[in-house]
């Protein structure tokens, strides 16, 4: 290295004495706040890269609370069906036991529709046909404590929901699809169906 290189490079090193590192030539970075390959300030970059985290992070809140509400709701549908399925289990309960003694019921209201009307009077058969009756009674009792009630029939339009037709019978008295005979009672067991009502309907004559 000659004299008036060393020379050079002292004057030039005394040029910017006291010049941040960060802005001298030798360190990638030009006058104006570039590099030698026209990038940003770093803190640009720094700047730039905060920005994008803080809006990542928002949509990963705006996702978190979104699941949350999601959450929540299906945590309330889970609880509503388990108090309606505690609540129907409570209702209809007895709904095996109803239908099978749907068939004393039965047995009952026909030893009472079997009795002849001299019997009725007879001072020997009047206290059993007045047993059998009040244990009718008090079963037709028990069954509305329970929330079975018997089907209306007679008379009515036939409702395939709560009658099942067993046969069709010609008149020219009712309109056709008129319930006209009961064969067996049907129930109810509050708004469910306990057992369909036997039934015959009208239609019109040939």
């Amino acid at each position: 290295m000659t004299d008036r290189t060393r020379q050079r490079d002292a004057a030039a090193d005394k040029e910017l004495s006291g010049v941040p590192d960060e802005f001298l030539e030798g360190d990638g970075y030009l006058e104006g706040g570039e590099s030698a390959e026209g990038d940003a300030y770093p803190e640009d970059d720094a700047g730039r890269g905060l920005d994008q985290a803080l809006a990542s992070l928002r949509e990963d809140l705006e996702k978190a609370q979104q699941d949350i509400l999601y959450a929540r709701a299906e945590t309330q549908n889970v609880r509503r069906r388990m108090e309606k399925d505690v609540s129907d289990a409570r209702a209809y309960a007895a709904t095996g036991f109803a239908r099978d003694i749907l068939s004393v019921a039965d047995n009952l209201s026909r030893a009472v529709e079997a009795v002849p009307e001299d019997l009725r009077d007879d001072s020997k058969f009047k206290g059993l046909v007045t047993g059998i009756e009040a244990t009718q009674r008090e079963l037709e009792k028990v069954f509305v404590q329970h929330g079975i009630t018997r089907i209306a029939a007679m008379g009515l339009p036939h409702d395939p929901n709560q009658h099942q037709a067993m046969l069709e019978v010609p008149s020219a008295d009712v309109e056709p699809g008129t319930v006209i005979q009961e064969m067996q009672a049907g129930y109810m067991i509050k708004d469910r169906l306990l057992r369909p009502a036997m039934v015959g309907i009208s239609r019109k004559p040939n």
